[in-house]
């Protein structure tokens, strides 16, 4: 009841703080994601909050997932520095999809639970991150079952007259903790844009709370490079071209070594390389008023490095995915009240998998089967319409989606399939105020690291399993939404119903390398049921405040215990004041405490017995111009709070100073 109580006080304080408000309606917030159509969020009938830059470069993250912590309904599981995994409606991992300019990051590889993949997008190539909520699956396909997570690099605008310009970016941490430096170029006209920009940056091992201290190992680098060129072809066409790389390299799992008695475990490197083509066009006709084709092309590497303290031997894990997309999507104004968006999507992955036993007294190799079937194929297949109807004070959302999959794994050859729906319907009282109902179906069709993975993952050895289904959600929900010159203020409740889930199960008696051994299986069923909120407010010309929150309450019907790894209530606060030419902002996020665990989370050593602790970390930072340079500074974690996100494998930061300059022509 606490825990409810806290989020109830910020409802009751946004109910008070709109009786003070005028009426005028500010509509500026534009979110794709949802319906992939612009549409004002507050005519949006889902769940739907957007990260701009400008809200990153206040809050001065450190890496893309963490941007996402203590915004509106999302938290952030970090396993290792090197990592973050956001959590939509309690789920993570393959649970969730995640995407940048339209193209899916997902592949066959995404595994269950927590991963680091979402920290292979550069920070500084982002302008803008947009979570969808428990919807997505019959926008954007298999995985979206939490919701869709989606990321948009900047774009040059086109200018009147030829303008070079450019951004130079450099940031440091206190205690060695970052050294990060970005420069950018760009070129535009009226039919051109162009741009690039190269990122560099290095970690330290990462210093913890006043107990806990440095971190040791934890630190590594990272070095980005991103292309964006856009050309206006005529008054129809639009082509862009774009690519991007980020490169890790040395980044530890600090839990392997303090927890498992591993001398080091590292991804060496972790890359992550995207190249697309895109073709826009506009017309005149209704049926076709808009059309986008895009061509991608992706490269996922990982190679684990690692020694066990006392082994004869030491491992080398290699496994590269290959990803090949080709989307179409076609807009039509079908009448004045009522269009659609209606496409296909095919994306092909290819899987190569290697493994190498190196005995440490004589340096002999052994070539071993890898993580994966080496050359296992996975093709994804997807048709879709979406339609969007106005009538009067109501706005309708309503889609279908039919996929298909064709996964070769070892020597079997799985065809799953699903057929997903979604309907939500959204009311204006008035100008200002909407209520909306939704219902979503979605699903996660089994991937190649479902069915193929045989090895060390976690804290368990896993073996392969053939013959799995589709997982498959059932998301329905209520919201309300205000939005005045002064006020924006959004709650959902919302249940979540979880049907054939894979899940993990112990084989009796058996244990590889002292691990004991696992298979998955589609056994179980859950539901989560939840409440989010999220006020904003500005109380003067030069003071803001923002406030939100979320709840959950995972169950597993099945086993008669909680869900694994449910987030425990969480939010964030914080206050700026903009006094002359500085800006002062106050940041509090908080945690309670997790105490409701599943048997996997009682077995998990990143989870201290009894639970995570709950925490409160303030942080303050400050913003100026000077000479032209945008001037940033501020002190993270004041009260140097020893912390732990919930199934983190690595404490939050201590106390750290920081500073950033911008200069830009």
């Amino acid at each position: 009841m606490k825990k409810l109580g806290t989020l109830f006080l910020g409802i009751l304080l946004s109910g008070f703080l709109y009786a003070q408000t005028d009426t005028a309606i500010l509509l500026k917030e534009v979110s794709v994601t949802a319906t992939r159509k612009n549409q004002l969020s507050l005519l949006s009938p889902y769940s739907v909050s957007k990260l701009s830059l400008q809200n990153i470069d206040q809050f001065q993250s450190r890496t893309t997932p963490e941007a996402l912590i203590g915004n509106a309904g999302v938290f952030v599981q970090k396993t290792n520095h090197g990592g973050g995994s956001p959590f939509v409606r309690s789920l993570t991992g393959n649970q969730n999809l995640l995407m940048i300019d339209g193209i899916r990051l997902n592949n066959a590889t995404y595994r269950y639970g927590p991963n680091q993949y979402f920290n292979t997008i550069d920070l500084f190539s982002v302008e803008s991150i947009e979570v969808a909520r428990g919807t997505g699956s019959v926008q954007y396909g298999s995985d979206a079952m939490g919701g869709v997570v989606q990321v948009f690099t900047k774009s040059l605008a086109f200018t009147n007259k030829p303008k070079w310009s450019g951004n130079f970016i450099g940031r440091l941490l206190s205690n060695d903790a970052e050294y990060t430096g970005r420069g950018e170029l760009g070129y535009s006209s009226a039919k051109m844009t162009f741009q690039i920009g190269y990122t560099a940056r290095k970690f330290g091992d990462l210093p913890g709370g006043d107990t806990m201290g440095i971190q040791q190992p934890s630190g590594y680098k990272e070095n980005a490079i991103d292309l964006k060129f856009r050309w206006q072809l005529n008054d129809r066409w639009l082509l862009t071209a774009a690519h991007q790389q980020l490169n890790q390299s040395n980044v530890p799992l600090y839990h392997r070594v303090a927890l498992e008695n591993f001398a080091y475990y590292q991804f060496d490197p972790q890359e992550r390389q995207l190249s697309y083509l895109k073709m826009e066009g506009k017309f005149s006709s209704p049926i076709l008023s808009a059309i986008s084709f895009t061509a991608s092309s992706q490269l996922n590497k990982e190679k684990r490095s690692y020694y066990k303290n006392g082994n004869a031997n030491r491992f080398i894990e290699d496994d590269r995915v290959k990803t090949l997309g080709l989307t179409a999507d076609v807009f039509s104004v079908i009448n004045k009240n009522w269009s659609a968006n209606s496409g296909i999507e095919f994306y092909s992955d290819k899987v190569n998998s290697s493994k190498q036993q190196i005995a440490i007294s004589s340096g002999t190799i052994l070539n071993q089967r890898g993580l994966y079937p080496n050359g296992a194929r996975m093709q994804n297949l997807s048709l879709y319409s979406l339609h969007h109807l106005a009538l009067g004070k109501f706005n309708l959302e309503a889609g279908i989606r039919y996929n298909a999959l064709q996964i070769e794994v070892d020597t079997a050859l799985v065809k799953p399939s699903s057929f997903v729906m979604n309907a939500a319907l959204l009311y204006q009282l008035n100008k200002n105020q909407s209520i909306y109902a939704s219902y979503s179906t979605g699903y996660r069709a089994p991937n190649i690291d479902d069915m193929g993975t045989l090895g060390l993952v976690d804290f368990r050895y896993e073996v392969p399993a053939y013959g799995l289904e589709p997982e498959k959600s059932y998301n329905t929900e209520i919201g309300y939404k205000v939005q005045t010159k002064s006020v924006k203020f959004a709650i959902a409740f919302y249940y979540m119903h979880l049907t054939n889930i894979i899940n993990r199960v112990q084989v009796p008696g058996q244990q590889i390398g002292g691990y004991n051994v696992y298979i998955k299986e589609n056994n179980q069923e859950s539901f989560i049921k939840g409440l989010e909120y999220d006020l904003q407010f500005t109380i003067s010309k030069n003071l803001f405040i923002s406030s939100n929150g979320s709840y959950s309450f995972g169950q597993n019907t099945s086993r008669g215990e909680p869900m694994r790894r449910i987030p425990p209530m969480n939010g964030r606060t914080f206050l700026e004041w903009k006094p002359s030419k500085l800006q002062y902002t106050l940041e509090y996020i908080y945690a309670s405490k997790q105490s409701r665990l599943a048997q996997g989370d009682k077995d998990d050593n990143r989870i201290p017995i009894g639970g995570t602790p709950g925490f409160g970390v303030m942080n303050i930072h400050v913003a100026t111009g000077l000479w032209g340079i945008k001037m940033r500074t501020g002190i993270a974690n004041i009260f140097n709070a020893d912390y732990r996100m919930h199934g983190s494998g690595i404490n939050g930061m201590g106390r750290n100073l920081y500073i950033s300059a911008q200069f830009s022509f």
